[in-house]
């Protein structure tokens, strides 16, 4: 199948410090590409893949599930992590989770996460009946293009198929149940305005996580897809800052770059952007 408008997956060979960017459920590379060229323009390694099932039509999508989609952003970090001295994660919703679930079983291999409005569960009430429902309803109305800002436009599904929304709903409670393993510094940026992910996922990541370091912006202008919205410009300066507060003490002993690190904790650091 062709690939849609935008949709190829992105690799920039750049320095020591590695980023892995990762897109949400039934979105492509497309969504987060000026994320990642963005990095990229500033020198730094970039990998961004696109996911099992996304990126051509959503029957794809159909017959893949979680394991699939981890496994793909999985690889992706291990190469990372073998070619670079320090490595984040950048992740839009769904990519937000995966990044999550990748912090809480890579420990100290990960610098650091960047997310923007990361999924914790489907709030829809009819998502109980999933186990049953996928079997009967093939594809649902999909979620693409939550966007404020005129013109902009995501390249994505149209439809959504329940057995994969099933998968991803399974692959949110592993995760939820994950969240007091994640202890890397992070940066949560998420909008008040978001018709996909309510603020209420957000909030409980945040309340969840075992983080000392944490920083969390409101994107005010922007809906769902914030990294092709207004703040679009205002996530890639916040994820600059970020990663270069942290990858400020390379070169020096572990004790130095852990002070370096402390710069925000939870107590503090909380702010509108």
């Amino acid at each position: 199948m062709p690939l849609l408008p935008g949709a190829e997956p992105f690799r920039h060979d750049g320095g020591e410090i590695g980023v892995l960017v990762c897109h949400g459920f039934t979105g492509s590379p497309q969504s987060v590409r000026p994320w990642a060229d963005h990095l990229a323009a500033r020198g730094l390694t970039v990998s961004l893949p696109l996911l099992p099932g996304h990126g051509t039509r959503w029957q794809d999508l159909a017959v893949t599930g979680w394991q699939d989609w981890y496994a793909e952003v999985d690889r992706e970090l291990r190469s990372l992590i073998r070619a670079c001295e320090r490595v984040f994660v950048c992740g839009l919703s769904m990519g937000g989770a995966l990044a999550l679930r990748l912090a809480a079983q890579h420990g100290a291999e990960i610098s650091g996460l960047a997310l923007v409005n990361p999924a914790n569960r489907i709030h829809d009430p009819l998502a109980a009946a999933l186990p049953v429902l996928r079997h009967l309803v093939p594809s649902v109305k999909g979620i693409v293009s939550d966007i404020a800002k005129p013109g902009a436009q995501e390249s994505g599904y149209d439809r959504m198929p329940l057995h994969a929304v099933h998968s991803m709903r399974r692959f949110y409670r592993v995760v939820d149940a994950e969240l007091p393993q994640v202890t890397q510094p992070l940066l949560v940026m998420h909008s008040p305005q978001d018709h996909v992910v309510p603020p209420a996922d957000s909030e409980r990541i945040l309340s969840q996580v075992s983080s000392r370091d944490v920083t969390e912006r409101l994107l005010e202008r922007s809906f769902h897809v914030a990294t092709l919205d207004h703040d679009a410009e205002f996530i890639f300066e916040e994820t600059d800052t970020f990663i270069t507060r942290l990858t400020a003490g390379m070169g020096e002993d572990t004790d130095t770059r852990t002070d370096l690190g402390k710069g925000s904790g939870k107590e503090g650091a909380a702010a509108s952007g």
